[in-house]
């Protein structure tokens, strides 16, 4: 894992975080995606070097919908940087986390990417991130 790629938090309303986050932050969001895969729009801003996502539901059977359903709003994942995403799902398995998909799937951002399951990884979901390459 090279680097935090992002920290993804979970919102009810896109549109009013975003006005927040873009006051927090003294600018505004630089992308807006939907991801119809695992049902959310994202939005993306930059802090310095780091990068927040905002996470936000557009059905209730979605993943962001059921975490603000449990626990409400707040910071849902932390992304990581990676080269080559197989093998470090390969490598992370054989070290006994438990991989939510063993395939990495299309994420926003124009990632790749795979989650590690939070009982395994002291209650954090994690993400594994990698540039799809041209």
């Amino acid at each position: 894992m090279k680097k935090i790629e992002h920290i993804g938090i979970a919102v009810k309303n896109l549109d009013e975080s975003n006005q927040l986050f873009a006051k927090l932050f003294g600018e505004s969001h630089y992308k807006i995606e939907k991801v119809a895969s695992e049902g959310v729009k994202t939005s993306f801003f930059k802090s310095g070097p780091n990068k927040i996502e905002l996470l936000e539901a557009t059905n209730p059977e979605s993943p962001i919908a059921k975490f603000i359903e449990k626990k409400g709003e707040g910071i849902h994942h932390i992304a990581f940087a990676v080269d080559d995403i197989e093998a470090e799902i390969e490598r992370l398995s054989e070290e006994g986390f438990v991989v939510l998909n063993r395939t990495p799937k299309k994420g926003a951002d124009n990632k790749l990417v795979a989650f590690l399951h939070p009982k395994t990884t002291n209650g954090v979901l994690i993400e594994l991130c990698q540039d799809i390459k041209p």
